[in-house]
């Protein structure tokens, strides 16, 4: 019993983005836009033209291309690099995982930058 405990631990700590990661993650305030909407998704999926969308609308900014385009190869391959999203071009959906390590850091990030 104590070996499947320790082995669930072990895998779970393989899992758990580092401290670097996590702090990687959240130093782009685009990628931290694009993390809010998927957190706030029912279940944490979005279409990339979605997300786009909305980063475009918090931005301000009339450039949704180069919005999308920058999500699509920049940002989201970080966010698939660093373990906590993974992306299906077929259906252009972006699945967040939700590591509890960057969900600390995300929320504190959303408190701070909000109006």
């Amino acid at each position: 019993m104590r070996e499947r405990e320790s082995e669930r631990s072990v895998v779970a700590a393989a899992e758990a983005p580092s401290l670097d990661t996590v702090f990687d993650v959240l130093s782009d305030g685009r990628r931290r836009r694009t993390l809010y909407y998927l957190h706030d998704a029912e279940d944490g999926v979005a279409t990339i033209s979605d997300l786009a969308d909305w980063v475009t609308l918090l931005e301000d900014t009339s450039g949704r291309d180069a919005v999308l385009t920058s999500l699509r190869h920049v940002h989201v391959p970080k966010l698939v690099d660093a373990g906590v999203a993974e992306y299906d071009a077929r259906s252009g959906t972006v699945r967040y995982w939700a590591p509890p390590a960057l969900e600390e850091w995300l929320e504190h990030a959303y408190h701070k930058e909000r109006p």
